[in-house]
């Protein structure tokens, strides 16, 4: 009886996992996207098994039965791609996307290289049925469309298809009327994404990207805490030091982007270091030397290296600048300018009602014992993540 009683409950199991879909840890979703006429087309390619929820029909040992996978195929094209992609065109939300055709490849199909052959690919014959094709191994393509007003409009995408799995990255190709082609590696939410941005586009999204780089990298608002510390009451020495520390950054951030910068390996974790070492360095200076005469120079200096880490942050986003990198790198750095400038103007009031009630001496060696006491651990890490790279014999 007890052996009857296992033998169910480890067939029920079964079962359970057989209809349940885990999600998968990494997966890619193509999109081709072109304007033609007064449509819009967009072929997609993605795992089936991203499909989460939805059960194929399978034989043998978890075969897909083709043919009979048509309804679930549609289902899954609509629930989990076409509700999930957006386009747009200009600032009008494109209507609802069109399943035109859907189909299943084996994952050595070449079809998706470029558009016409992708297009060519839903008028071919289909896989036959009873090819013996894992539904894990799958891709699920499909055809959608959608009405437009001008194949020369302004067009963006927002795609929502982190859903999909553990780690999603959308590459998208964008074919424009005029015969511009963009190609974009989007991974999870990055929001709406101009396909073909304009130079006020691209201004506009770049600026945002620096302000929200500068608020959220501690190493830098740090730095800049160190620096101003000792010249909040002396403000055209500030002015010069914040400006001097802006034009450092702006050297090596413009550079990187045109290649000058090493493209080696261990050239981040460097420049990691090295914003650590002048973080703990301004810190020793504040207490060595509390009342400094100038810092313009080093605070240059140490922006040369600061811009080599801002650079990091645009790797992944230069991308969305079109042909307006050098627009998108200078907004970039507007949009640091205004972070660093929202600091300042709540930075320097509040150190100065501090400084009320604790000796500014005093309170300026505590900020700069906290603060290093924090570099010196990042100094530690990120010169050890540094020394696993074989730099010296």
């Amino acid at each position: 009886m007890r052996l009857v009683v296992l033998m169910m409950l480890l067939a029920a199991s079964l079962l359970q996992s057989a209809g349940a879909h885990e999600v998968p840890s990494d997966v890619t979703v193509r999109m081709l996207v072109r304007p033609d006429g007064d449509r819009i087309r967009l072929l997609v390619r993605t795992p089936l098994e991203a499909m989460q929820d939805i059960t194929f029909p399978t034989f043998g040992p978890g075969y897909l039965d083709i043919p009979s996978a048509a309804p679930q195929l549609r289902d899954a094209a609509r629930l989990w791609l076409a509700d999930n992609i957006d386009l747009y065109e200009g600032d009008r939300r494109v209507p609802a996307l069109t399943v035109v055709a859907v189909r299943v490849s084996i994952p050595s199909d070449r079809s998706f290289a470029d558009y016409d052959s992708a297009l060519a690919h839903f008028g071919a014959a289909p896989l036959p049925a009873g090819v013996e094709l894992p539904w894990q191994q799958a891709l699920l393509d499909v055809f959608f469309e959608a009405p437009i007003e001008s194949e020369a409009s302004l067009f963006s995408i927002h795609p929502r298809t982190e859903r999909l799995g553990m780690r999603v990255v959308n590459a998208v190709r964008f074919f424009g009327a005029n015969g511009v082609e963009r190609v974009f590696q989007i991974e999870g939410d990055a929001g709406v994404v101009a396909l073909d941005p304009r130079w006020h586009q691209s201004m506009v999204r770049f600026v945002a990207l620096g302000f929200e780089h500068i608020l959220g990298g501690a190493d830098h608002l740090l730095f800049l805490l160190t620096l101003v510390v000792p010249f909040r009451r002396q403000l055209r020495k500030l002015v010069w030091i914040v400006t001097a520390f802006t034009a450092g950054h702006s050297v090596t951030l413009i550079a990187s982007a045109y290649g000058a910068a090493p493209g080696a390996l261990w050239f981040p974790p460097l420049v990691e270091t090295l914003i650590a070492l002048s973080i703990f360095y301004m810190c020793v200076e504040n207490v060595v030397c509390p009342e400094p005469r100038t810092r313009w120079p080093i605070a240059f200096g140490f922006g040369l290296v600061h811009g080599f880490g801002f650079s990091f942050a645009l790797q992944n986003t230069l991308q969305f600048a079109g042909d307006h990198v050098l627009t998108s790198l200078l907004s970039f750095n507007v949009g640091i300018e205004l972070g660093q400038l929202l600091v300042l103007v709540v930075l320097v009031p509040a150190l100065n009602v501090l400084f009320r009630y604790v000796d500014a001496r005093i309170g300026g060696v505590v900020i700069a014992v906290v603060v290093g006491h924090t570099a010196w651990h990042w100094l530690a890490e990120r010169f050890t993540a540094l020394r696993a790279f074989d730099l010296w014999p």
